[in-house]
C-alpha cells in the first residue's frame, strides 16, 4: 500500500440536470507526485475554494459527517455549486483505505470554483496522507502570541460578503501569522478582535477552561465553527465539564485556568505562554481529551 493517496472525484456537486439527485459518483485514483491541477484553476489563480481536513485515528474517519456539513456550508456561503456529499463521502473512504496503515492521518478534501473559462465545471480532490507527529507539542505546549486580525467582532453581521467563518483556500494570511508568530519566538497566535475579544487561533479554536467549565468563542464572531472543539464539548460533558459559547474579551485568556488551540490533525495543543508570559498547562485533562480524539469512532 502506498504512503500517501490522491483521489479526484469527476462528479464533486450535485447536477441540476438530475432533479436533484447527485450525478455519477465517479472517482478515479491518480499519482499524488504527479501534476493533477490546471494552471488556470481557480483554487491555483485566486484561492477561489474550500476545504476540510478529516482526521483518521488507528483507520476510522473521525467527525467525518461535521465536516462534510461544514464543506457543504462553505460552499454555499462561497456561492459554489453544492458538493454531492455521497460521492466526497466515498472518496474520503477510498483515500484513507488507500495508503498504509498509520496511528494517525487525515484525508484532506479540496474543491475549488474550477479552470479559468471551463464554463462553471468545479474541481475536487481527496489527499489522504499519516499525519505528522504532535506527540511533543500535546505534552509541552505551545507559545501562542495575540495578534490583532482588524475586524470587528461582529464582521460577520455587518460584512459578509469577507466570507468569516468559511473554510477557504484563501490562506495567505494565516501563513502569514504563523511566520510573525515565529519571529515573535512563538509557535501559533491567538486571534483578537479590533475592539478587544477573543477570536480563535491561525488554523484552529480556542478553547479555555474556567473552573468547571470549557468556554470558546461565540460562533457569531465571524470564525469557524470547529468540529474537533464540538467533540471536546461532548466528551466534556462526560466528565462533568459544562461547555459554553461566550463572548470573551482578551483578558479572559490570561485569567483562564488551562487553555487550547484545537485542531482536526493536531488535536489540543495546550497553551503554556502568551506573548511571553508563562501560564498553567492542565496536563492531566489534556492526555484526557487528546486520548478521546484520537480514540473516536465516529
Amino acid at each position: 500500500m502506498p504512503q500517501t493517496a490522491l483521489v479526484i472525484l469527476d462528479d464533486p456537486v450535485i447536477d441540476s440536470r438530475f432533479e436533484g439527485v447527485g450525478a455519477s459518483r465517479d472517482y478515479r485514483f491518480a499519482d499524488p507526485s504527479a501534476a493533477q491541477v490546471n494552471v488556470l484553476d481557480f483554487g491555483v489563480t485566486r484561492g477561489d475554494g474550500i476545504f476540510e481536513t478529516i482526521s483518521v485515528g488507528a483507520g476510522r474517519l473521525q467527525a467525518l459527517e461535521p465536516h462534510l456539513a461544514r464543506f457543504a456550508r462553505s460552499a454555499a456561503l462561497l456561492d459554489l455549486p453544492a458538493p454531492d456529499l455521497d460521492a466526497w463521502r466515498e472518496a474520503i473512504a477510498a483515500a484513507a483505505g488507500a495508503i498504509d496503515p498509520a496511528p494517525e492521518a487525515f484525508v484532506k478534501t479540496v474543491m475549488t470554483r474550477g479552470v479559468e473559462g471551463s464554463g462553471g465545471d468545479v474541481t475536487g480532490w481527496a489527499y489522504a496522507s499519516p499525519s505528522a507527529d504532535f506527540a511533543e507539542v500535546r505534552r509541552e505546549g505551545i507559545a501562542v502570541v495575540t495578534l490583532d486580525r482588524g475586524y470587528r467582532h461582529d464582521i460577520a453581521k455587518t460584512s459578509p460578503w469577507l466570507l468569516a467563518g468559511a473554510k477557504t483556500l484563501s490562506y495567505a494570511v494565516n501563513r502569514a501569522v504563523l511566520r510573525e508568530a515565529a519571529k515573535r519566538g512563538a509557535e501559533d497566535a491567538v486571534f483578537v478582535s479590533s475592539d478587544g475579544y477573543l477570536l480563535e487561533g491561525s488554523t484552529s479554536n480556542l478553547i479555555l477552561r474556567v473552573g468547571d467549565r470549557l468556554v470558546t468563542p461565540s460562533l457569531d464572531l465571524g470564525i469557524l465553527a470547529g468540529t474537533t472543539q464540538n467533540d471536546i464539548f461532548g466528551f466534556a460533558a462526560g466528565i462533568g465539564l459544562r461547555g459554553e459559547y461566550a463572548l470573551l474579551e482578551q483578558s479572559a485568556l490570561a485569567d483562564a485556568d488551562a487553555a487550547w488551540l484545537v485542531s482536526s490533525v493536531r488535536h489540543a495543543a495546550p497553551i503554556r505562554s502568551v506573548d511571553g508570559v508563562e501560564r498553567p498547562v492542565d496536563a492531566e485533562l489534556t492526555a484526557a481529551i487528546n486520548t478521546f480524539l484520537i480514540g473516536r469512532r465516529v
